[in-house]
């Protein structure tokens, strides 16, 4: 029999019903015979409600003292859980990150995993026990609880499928796998059996909601095999490996990833000289303001136009620093828009094939949809567009590639 970690998130344990489904579904999978380690989140809710309290408390909270609070969370659930499991004769145990234990470093809100101690968790499962662990949560070696940011429980779901070098991690959500883009966009979108990790990561970076990148990031460095799956529902999910051969029928592109969130500026006339990208970009990052595509054209009289996308969020704020810049350097003026978006094609066999850069181009050319910026990499283009075409763009690019067809 296999042992398996299962992740179930907020909106699976959302309610006292739900938990009770979770955890007719882990006896299942125990009377089979399986060893189960279960990592969940905290209710659906609660953690903003934890955070709507705190600033009550203290506008601007202390992160040592936030992530006291915010833990709270999945120590709830993990009771409830455990409770549910041993009113159906499982036996069932539960456990803080702290208990573990799981080591992260200290930078609270945010901390990264450093080690994990398995030893509890194998002698529970020699012993027949279920493994029922609050997700989310760690230590630092001082013993200071720390909280692990987004996508928390995913990771401590991975580490742990890592240290007890688990068949697989299951990743249970409200859908049904990795879709070749979102169905409510596309409802031709179809669901993978397979992807792999770095296309994964690709398509987590670019606006794939299904899994957070720091927990793909530590499966395809630990090489945890990571299945994502519906909660509630019968389904095979979405296998998400190393294997390239078999990946995804032969596929050349796995799917379409996009991004509403961005927002582009432009600094012409700069001088062109060394050095000059930094004296642009060092102001942002100072103000930690992420950029993203950037974009440097020489004109013909030797003067730059620079460009960049940052998140919508920050385009305010990083226009203020753009035109200090642009004071500062003599350059001729700064333009910005925060109403575009970004579609990317996403797919291990570009490596292989030729012409798909072409086909994406010429697809979204006889719909008249205009490219503002383009980035590759080895299994991915990224455009930007205006956020009108958005749509428009993920449909045109969805039948362009036949991704509605087993495969192509």
């Amino acid at each position: 029999m296999a042992l398996y970690v299962y992740k179930f998130g907020g909106t699976s344990v959302g309610t006292v019903d739900k938990i009770q489904k979770v955890a007719d579904k882990v006896k299942l999978a125990h009377d089979q015979g399986h060893k189960i380690v279960v990592v969940v989140s905290a209710m659906s809710g609660e953690t903003n409600r934890l955070v709507d309290l705190a600033e009550q408390m203290q506008p601007r909270s202390d992160a040592r003292e936030m992530d006291v609070l915010l833990s709270t969370g999945e120590q709830v659930t993990i009771a409830l859980l455990s409770m549910a499991l041993l009113e159906r004769g499982c036996l069932a145990r539960s456990y803080t990150g702290r208990q573990v234990p799981i080591v992260t470093d200290n930078s609270f809100t945010k901390a990264r995993i450093l080690s994990v101690d398995n030893t509890r968790l194998e002698a529970d499962l020699e012993k027949g026990r279920i493994a029922v662990v609050a997700g989310f949560q760690g230590m630092t070696e001082y013993g200071c609880t720390t909280t692990l940011g987004r996508g928390g429980s995913d990771t401590t779901a991975v580490a742990i499928a890592a240290s007890l070098k688990a068949d697989e991690c299951h990743i249970y959500t409200d859908v049904d796998g990795v879709y070749t883009t979102d169905p409510r966009i596309e409802p031709k979108a179809r669901r993978l059996d397979k992807i792999t990790f770095e296309e994964m990561l690709e398509m987590a970076s670019l606006g794939s909601k299904v899994l957070q990148i720091r927990s793909v990031e530590f499966a395809g460095k630990y090489n945890v095999a990571l299945r994502v799956l519906p909660s509630f529902e019968e389904g095979t999910g979405t296998l998400i490996t190393y294997d390239e051969e078999s990946n995804m029928e032969k596929a050349l592109i796995s799917g379409i990833a996009f991004n509403r969130d961005e927002a582009k500026l432009t600094i012409t006339g700069v001088p062109d000289l060394p050095g000059i990208a930094s004296k642009i970009l060092t102001p942002i990052a100072d103000k930690n303001i992420e950029v993203d595509m950037i974009i440097q054209n020489i004109a013909s009289d030797r003067n730059t136009d620079f460009t960049f996308t940052v998140h919508r969020n920050d385009y305010e704020e990083a226009f203020a620093i753009l035109q200090n810049t642009c004071d500062e350097l003599g350059a001729k003026e700064v333009k910005g828009n925060d109403k575009i978006v970004k579609v990317s094609i996403v797919g291990v066999g570009m490596r292989s094939h030729a012409g798909i850069a072409s086909t994406m181009f010429k697809a979204l050319a006889d719909e008249s949809i205009n490219i503002e910026l383009i980035a590759t990499s080895e299994i991915k283009i990224s455009v930007v567009v205006y956020e009108k075409y958005l749509e428009l763009a993920v449909r045109t690019l969805h039948a362009a590639f036949e991704l509605d067809k087993v495969g192509t």
